[in-house]
């Protein structure tokens, strides 16, 4: 029988007035960042959130997405959904509804700090209901208005069979980015909402980075997220601080660290990360770039990857005379308080620490985030710099320093999440400066991709112009060994999209059947600018002449790295990821024979390819080229390089002629 407790482990409500029974779902359970109407009592000093039993407002003001947000949940309950999904930055007060109706509402998160928070949130917010713990010895009776659970506590010992399903309205899950992890299955089976079904309670999963790095889809469990305001947003409406970016190179070589996930599909591996970022010479680096670009910055907080990183790292700021002191997850709980007390009191200027501040805790004073550890994991990026994103009294921005490493990696940077390269090197740039350069570096990729195929159609060839630089290719060969549109399509996707024309990218899936974007021609400005498909191979003992069915479309976006993240997630519902990954080790392998003697016959006259001239990945990729239209391709570029030749000496004996036309005073050519 599962564990109950004699005495359950209840908050008491704050000494305030009480909320009005009248609060339907219309007003909100405010379990994750609060957003009160006037100031906050004295903060606990680890959380950074009023005290339970402190003397809180009378009333909670709700922001105008937050209230808009509780409107969509609302509509999508009415609409019969039960599996939904709120995506809100960090920092911005995400609020989770709860319905008056609701018999009971049981509170998950994967992290004591979400659990305490949370717990006195909705004391505070609802003082006539009961709310509950279920927290490492402390038990809950499954029967409270509210109960607040680690995941980890509630699975100990079969400690959620206690929690009748039948008696529960809302099932809420914070930081559900992780709700596909097996303890949360386990815990959502248990509750009726492993699969969707009419008489199960509604579910509403919370995050700020809606995503895996993993590739295991959040749709297992989370049917549609029915809002979203991003961090841009939030920035440019004064919800969040205004953010100021840097990027830095610092040369790291990180060929050799190993990763995670099946095929090294995943993040780099802690210790072996740290090999290759944890030196005396980069440190120093790091450093040194603080004392260039935030010397002047009150509170910077700086992640590391592990205890050795942060002890080195916070050696050479000492080193330098920075008093620099840093909080692990091991730090005893007095003396991390005291610490980020310091913190925030202005005390010393560097906190350094490796993954204890990425989710749940609010530093609101922290003027600028330094990220010298590199990542593969967008969430992971996006939490880090959530942590300076918080308003504050003594801060105008927040200056965000990452020091990016090689593209070769794939790395997701603070450019990436703009859609520029991640080693787009940049200074003291807002956020909105970064999708302006974003968009002027697409534009300007277009205009080359243009220049060099196209030309101007019916125009006289005296108004030609010959002087535009375009890239020429002396062979096919030459034109499928051009990776320049692989590098920025894998800055902003893991998967191993192709390049085969300007306007074309193919994902090879299984055997024949692949993905495809296109650019849709003539389209509007207000209508998408590109389509997906995908071409699936037919049977071979179909009667058709093609090897393919009809194309399928599969989505259709305004823009390329929109359509790029929603095939992105298609394929990796419908395709094994040891295929379709871009930066998997089998890649970096030599090229079979099979792929050497194939691309050979391509090269002519020019030296044979050997197993140590390529990589089995990029072999792979040449043949994908060759397969959807290079061939074609280079045909059109020889045509039209010709053309233009032809009519460049043509023009060039008009100029010539002129000129002979006109007298001048002056020897006469012989």
């Amino acid at each position: 029988m599962p564990p109950t407790s004699p005495s359950p482990a209840r908050i008491p409500p704050p000494t305030r007035a009480r909320a009005s029974k009248n609060n339907t779902f219309s007003a909100s359970l405010q379990c994750v960042s609060p957003t009160w109407d006037g100031p906050n009592p004295d903060p606990d000093p680890v959380t950074d959130e009023p005290p339970a039993t402190a003397s809180a407002p009378t009333g909670v003001k709700l922001r105008d997405y937050q209230e808009e947000c509780i409107q969509t949940v609302l509509a999508a309950f009415e609409q019969g959904h039960k599996r939904i999904g709120i995506s809100l930055a960090t920092g911005s007060g995400k609020t989770v509804p709860r319905s008056e109706l609701a018999t009971q509402t049981l509170i998950v998160a994967h992290r004591r700090e979400l659990v305490e928070q949370a717990a006195r949130h909705c004391s505070n917010t609802y003082p006539d209901q009961t709310v509950e713990l279920e927290l490492g010895k402390l038990a809950a009776s499954g029967t409270a208005d509210i109960t607040v659970a680690s995941l980890q506590s509630i699975l100990s010992r079969d400690r959620y069979l206690k929690f009748d399903p039948d008696r529960f309205k809302l099932v809420l899950v914070d930081e559900a980015h992780h709700i596909v992890a097996p303890g949360y299955l386990k815990l959502l089976e248990h509750m009726g909402l492993r699969h969707k079904q009419a008489n199960s309670p509604n579910l509403v999963g919370v995050s700020a980075t809606f995503g895996r790095f993993d590739g295991v889809s959040l749709g297992a469990v989370i049917d549609e997220i029915v809002y979203h305001k991003d961090y841009v947003d939030m920035i440019s409406e004064k919800w969040l601080s205004d953010v100021l970016f840097t990027t830095v190179k610092s040369n790291v070589d990180l060929s050799q660290v190993r990763r995670k996930g099946k095929g090294g599909s995943g993040e780099f591996e802690t210790d072996s990360l740290s090999r290759a970022v944890n030196t005396t010479e980069l440190n120093d680096v790091v450093v040194r770039t603080w004392f260039a670009k935030a010397a002047n910055r009150k509170s910077t907080l700086v992640f590391c990857v592990d205890l050795n990183h942060l002890t080195s790292l916070t050696q050479r700021f000492r080193h330098y005379g920075v008093d620099a002191r840093f909080v692990t997850g091991d730090t005893p709980t007095r003396e991390r308080a005291e610490r980020l007390d310091a913190f925030k009191n202005g005390e010393y200027p560097v906190l350094v620490n490796c993954g204890v501040f990425t989710e749940g805790t609010d530093i609101p004073n922290i003027d600028c985030v330094l990220l010298a550890r590199p990542t593969r994991s967008r969430n992971l990026l996006i939490q880090m710099i959530g942590r300076g994103m918080r308003l504050h009294n003594n801060k105008k921005d927040c200056h965000v320093i990452d020091m990016v490493a090689g593209l070769e990696a794939g790395i997701v940077s603070t450019p990436t999440l703009f859609g520029l390269d991640p080693d787009e090197l940049v200074s003291e740039v807002t956020a909105e400066e970064m999708y302006e350069l974003a968009d002027r570096k697409e534009a300007e990729l277009e205009r080359e991709s243009r220049a060099k195929e196209n030309l101007p159609a019916d125009e006289p060839a005296s108004q030609r112009s010959y002087n535009v630089t375009f890239t020429e290719y002396d062979s096919i060969f030459d034109l499928i060994s051009d990776s320049s549109g692989e590098k920025h399509v894998r800055s902003i996707s893991r998967l191993a999209w192709v390049q085969i024309s300007p306007d074309k990218y193919i994902l090879n899936g299984s055997g024949k059947t692949y993905l495809k974007i296109e650019r849709v021609p003539n389209a509007g400005p207000d209508e998408p600018q590109y389509k997906a498909f995908e071409v699936r191979e037919l049977p071979s003992s179909s009667n058709s002449k093609s090897p393919y069915a009809a194309p399928r479309e599969v989505l259709s976006a305004h823009t390329f790295v929109d359509a790029i993240h929603g095939c992105d997630k298609y394929a990796s519902e419908k395709y094994p990821f040891f295929v379709i990954g871009a930066f998997l080790n089998w890649r970096k392998d030599p090229a079979t024979p099979g792929q050497l003697k194939f691309l050979n016959q391509l090269r002519g006259t020019g030296e044979e390819l050997g197993p140590n001239d390529i990589t089995k990945g990029a072999a792979g990729d040449m043949i994908i080229k060759l397969r959807h239209g290079a061939r074609g391709r280079f045909a059109a570029l020889e045509a039209a390089r010709k053309r233009q030749v032809k009519l460049a000496a043509i023009d060039e004996l008009n100029r010539e002629r002129k000129l002979n036309e006109v007298v001048s005073v002056g020897p006469l050519n012989a």
